[in-house]
């Protein structure tokens, strides 16, 4: 059965396709990875929370926690927090280049701007998750996931 990737009311509202509970099992240079990724509404509606569990079979874990919301100047943005003490946050960004429907965010990282992007996938029960870093020539893709809901 198809899910829709109907946007919702109000600031937050181009996230809300992405709430849920999801999972994308890939391959990666660091071997197979299982990627859990939850997005909820929180704290009255006004943040979404989400927490990212990524499992590879070296049994390494790696995980995120990361609040999303409207902050200062009205922008939606995200403050994001991974278990090896990084922390990253960006703002709401046009990532439409990638697909009509992509909703993502651009951040300023200390190896210079990078972008995450989500996207219905093809038969709109998933999604396309990618993680770009932003080159001379364009935008040089480092991760790319298809999650499915889980369950």
């Amino acid at each position: 059965m198809a899910r829709s990737w109907k946007k919702g009311r109000g600031k937050l509202g181009p996230l809300a396709p992405l709430q849920g509970a999801w999972v994308a099992e890939e391959d990666s240079a660091r071997g197979h990875v299982r990627c859990e990724r939850t997005l909820q509404p929180t704290l009255g509606g006004k943040w979404l929370e989400m927490n990212v569990h990524w499992a590879f079979d070296s049994g390494e874990v790696y995980e995120e926690r990361a609040m999303i919301g409207v902050g200062e100047g009205g922008r939606v943005g995200f403050w994001s927090f991974t278990s090896d003490g990084k922390r990253s946050q960006g703002t709401l960004a046009d990532v439409t280049d990638l697909h009509e429907e992509a909703v993502g965010f651009e951040a300023q990282m200390p190896a210079g701007t990078a972008r995450m992007a989500y996207w219905p996938d093809d038969d709109g029960v998933g999604f396309h998750w990618v993680v770009e870093s932003k080159t001379k020539k364009g935008w040089k893709r480092f991760v790319d996931h298809h999650y499915r809901p889980i369950g």
